[in-house]
């Protein structure tokens, strides 16, 4: 079964794209946690992260490295955190989410809702941000 994800890397729903690879795809959460909260995800579609082969697996950790570090370039945070909890949409994915404060992770408190244009603005800086990263 096709899941949103899966959707967003078809074209099928239009997505806040930060990074894309042939294998991956990086782009904002739609209902973030702070400001910069990118979702990685695997364009081959697999439910639950371990069961992605080692080399998918650990090529998706250093392209979440890279995205990592185009959203510290951005947004002012002591650390990006990770989380991967996999368990509100059935497609491998990895939360990148600038913390200063160990609640910034707290899944559990109310989600941001932010306009579209600020939307855009956060993908276009994090896009610029990563370019110079990949080509320092």
């Amino acid at each position: 079964m096709s899941t949103i994800f899966s959707k967003i890397v078809s074209g099928e729903i239009p997505a806040y794209k930060v990074a894309e690879s042939i294998d991956y795809l990086a782009f904002l959460d739609i209902s973030p946690l702070t400001r910069g909260h990118v979702l990685v995800i695997p364009k081959k579609e697999t439910d639950y992260i371990f069961d992605i082969n080692d080399d998918e697996y650990m090529g998706m950790w250093v392209f979440a490295k890279i995205v990592a570090q185009g959203i510290k370039k951005v947004f002012p945070c002591r650390k990006v955190g990770i989380a991967v909890v996999g368990l509100e949409v059935a497609h491998a994915h990895i939360h990148l989410i600038p913390l200063n404060e160990v609640d910034d992770m707290n899944f559990a408190r109310p989600k941001l809702s932010l306009p579209s244009d600020e939307m855009t603005k956060m993908a276009e800086d994090i896009r610029e941000a990563i370019s110079e990263v990949t080509n320092s």
